[in-house]
């Protein structure tokens, strides 16, 4: 075949998350702080409701947006939590995952030449789905300001061809918050700006000292807001690919054809487990953020303590520290840290190139293996790596 394949598909690249990730089965005694993924178990209810549709044979498409049950749960929660209200039947629509809802935001906003206005370090998702559409992102850098966007800023960035603003709070990967106080002036200059804003809230559930806060629940920003969230993180279901899009109805009218062309429906067996989590699970979060927020503080004094500069997280379970300027860049430094500390950290450069001189760890994992990681991680600040020496001497030899 010479026929040549999409030009933007050819683009792509690896995630600089996976592209760490991957190199792990060369390093088996290495510890994986890379991936965003809760592990607790998925609560014990929300796997029986799974099993009882599977046991009464509930296998079957389901409507386009989903089962209307679920929806209403996802209108209830919203409802309840964030003081949002979204019509269960025709303004939220079930995905495969809220990946596939940002796609289907994108897609269904976005034509050619179109910019989006994205706040950096910004997770690894967003951009390549943006050019996908033909459409720019225009990135914010926001490591002067504390990793949150400021009003003067967006002033700056929006033009005549912004389409759309996403925002990601609790962020990943810096694990900052956006409170209403910080989001009140920014949503009162945004009623005058013809954009949409797509709100990515994946991690609304895991905040710590101050609560989560949905921009759309500000006066003349619901008609104009996109609000992505799912059940990965708040409820430990990432295998599951239960996520969901609320939106007003002339825009859901819209999504909902691009997503039945994409997937049809999301999993009905996932959409009776969600139903489960979102009508009896209120609490699930809570119980997982006790823990989260005891292995957050332990990971950020050991940094303070190695003499790292870092930001105690207000969200997520994410730490984003800076490196010694001793080292030449944040690949070079998490390339070292796998191969000579034995412990695997995201460098901040996979988060646009404003994540230079950081690194992304992870903290959803057991207080063992985060003990254990900081250990090596200190010993190699230290020049020290005595765990591995014997490894890594077994490997050469094994090589030569």
């Amino acid at each position: 075949m010479t026929r040549s394949l999409n030009s933007r598909v050819l683009q792509l690249e690896v995630p600089g998350i996976r592209k760490i990730s991957n190199q792990l089965t060369d390093y088996p005694d290495a510890i994986n702080l890379t991936i965003g993924q809760p592990d607790f178990p998925t609560p014990s209810h929300i796997k029986e409701a799974a099993i009882t549709s599977i046991l009464e044979d509930y296998s079957t498409y389901t409507h386009n947006a989903g089962l209307l049950q679920l929806r209403e749960e996802v209108q209830a929660f919203y409802d309840d939590q964030y003081g949002v209200h979204y019509d269960a039947n025709d303004e939220v629509i079930i995905t495969i995952g809220a990946s596939e809802a940002i796609d289907t935001a994108f897609r269904t906003i976005l034509e050619e030449g179109d910019e989006v206005i994205l706040f950096a370090p910004a997770y690894t998702g967003y951009i390549p789905l943006i050019e996908l559409c033909g459409a720019k992102p225009v990135i914010i850098d926001t490591t002067d300001s504390g990793f949150k966007p400021t009003l003067k800023q967006l002033e700056l960035a929006v033009t005549k061809n912004t389409k759309a603003i996403l925002f990601n709070y609790p962020s990943n990967p810096t694990g900052v918050v956006l409170s209403a106080d910080d989001l009140l002036p920014i949503a009162q200059w945004l009623k005058s700006q013809e954009v949409y804003i797509i709100s990515d809230e994946i991690y609304s559930e895991i905040t710590y000292e101050k609560d989560h806060a949905c921009i759309a629940a500000f006066e003349g920003m619901r008609e104009r807001t996109l609000v992505i969230n799912g059940l990965s993180k708040s409820h430990s279901m990432t295998g599951w690919r239960l996520g969901y899009i609320l939106a007003p109805k002339y825009i859901s009218d819209q999504m909902v054809k691009v997503h039945l062309y994409n997937s049809v429906c999301a999993s009905i067996t996932s959409q009776y487990a969600a139903i489960a989590a979102l009508k009896h699970g209120r609490d699930d979060p809570k119980r997982m953020k006790l823990e989260y927020q005891k292995r957050r503080d332990f990971v950020y004094a050991k940094l303070k303590q190695m003499g790292l500069e870092v930001d105690k997280p207000e969200g997520s379970f994410y730490i984003f520290p800076k490196i010694p300027a001793t080292f030449k860049d944040a690949q070079h430094f998490a390339s070292l840290l796998l191969k000579q500390g034995g412990v695997a950290v995201v460098p901040g450069s996979a988060f646009t190139p404003f994540g230079e001189g950081y690194i992304r760890i992870t903290y959803a994992y057991s207080m063992e293996m985060l003990i254990e990681a900081m250990n090596r991680l200190e010993r190699f600040l230290q020049g020290q790596h005595p765990i591995f020496t014997d490894y890594y001497l077994r490997e050469a030899s094994t090589n030569e």
